[in-house]
């Protein structure tokens, strides 16, 4: 089959790129600028409630832009990669029939490769018997290193993208592997979707982006991310469910049952936060020639306005 020429792709601006980089700021003034619309890429700001501690575009910037694939569940809701996907591609395609530039911003890199790469993520539905072991295990002493030794002998490649940390992701990269007796990284294919593509990466000197990263913590817990999650709890979502798993939810929660001081608390977090960002930088490769670096110590905002302008000239 022959490929679709030029002109009958869709353009699609990505900003992507560590978190605390400014990724919405510049994305709700390019829209602004070039009549587009954001499909957000986070598999965290999904999550209705969850507003705080996600790191959510405020009113402010949603009425400036329209956004798309936020509050989308609750928290106690299924999501994956896959319905993501479906949702984002449906978003992209409604955003241009109606003329205008389809935005993608976030920093949940798996998230982006399968909506611009077109890869086929295995619809492999829930194996609620095997989760449920395998989340025993995981809070047994040991059990996290027990769980990734099994995902490495499965699917050794696939254990080298996947944070042995995230319990959520090892065990659903087991359960595919099971399923299909394939290795998770082989579970899928690629189709290129019909887009044409123009990715923008955010980033810094590593010292700028800790820095950036502290200070919205702090704002975080000001802006009542405490609060926030006492009335999750309230509401009956427990610690243990997936949304939950985000970063600095967790030490929320301890502090909240008296388990943890607020300041330790605080601590953890933003020493979480910015070891995921270094997995953030794994996921978008700094190197790779695809991506349009640009330092948001420089004349970032211009900058990017003119790759997007030329971006959208070669696709007239």
């Amino acid at each position: 089959m022959s490929e679709k020429p030029a002109a009958a792709l869709i353009p699609v601006v990505a900003i992507v790129g560590p978190t605390a980089t400014g990724k919405t700021a510049l994305a709700v003034e390019l829209a602004v600028q070039f009549q587009g619309e954001i499909v957000g890429a986070d598999s965290r700001q999904v999550y209705r409630l969850m507003n705080v501690g996600t790191g959510k575009p405020s009113a402010a910037e949603r009425a400036r832009a329209p956004h798309h694939l936020i509050d989308v569940v609750d928290p106690d809701g299924e999501f994956n990669v896959a319905l993501y996907q479906r949702l984002a591609s449906d978003a992209i395609a409604a955003i241009h029939q109606r003329g205008r530039l389809p935005l993608v911003v976030g920093g949940s890199g798996h998230y982006v490769r399968a909506l611009l790469q077109g890869f086929d993520v295995p619809r492999v539905p829930p194996d609620q018997d095997l989760r449920r072991d395998l989340y025993a295990i995981a809070e047994e002493e040991g059990g996290i290193d027990w769980l990734f030794a099994q995902l490495a002998d499965l699917d050794p490649v696939g254990a080298t993208r996947i944070d042995p940390r995230n319990v959520r992701r090892v065990v659903r990269a087991i359960e595919v592997s099971r399923a299909t007796g394939l290795p998770f990284s082989e579970a899928g294919s690629s189709t290129p979707p019909p887009y044409r593509t123009l990715v923008l990466g955010l980033t810094a000197p590593r010292q700028e982006v800790y820095r950036r990263i502290d200070a919205r913590v702090d704002a975080m817990v000001e802006a009542g991310w405490i609060d926030e999650v006492r009335g999750l709890l309230e509401r009956g979502f427990g610690p243990e469910l997936p949304a939950l798993s985000s970063v600095g939810y967790q030490d929320i929660v301890r502090h909240v049952r008296g388990e943890m001081e607020l300041a330790p608390a605080v601590e953890r977090i933003k020493r979480d936060t910015r070891r995921f960002a270094r997995r953030q930088y794994s996921w978008f490769r700094p190197r790779d020639p695809q991506i349009h670096w640009l330092d948001i110590e420089g004349r970032c905002e211009a900058h990017a306005a003119e790759l997007v302008r030329r971006f959208l000239e070669r696709a007239d």
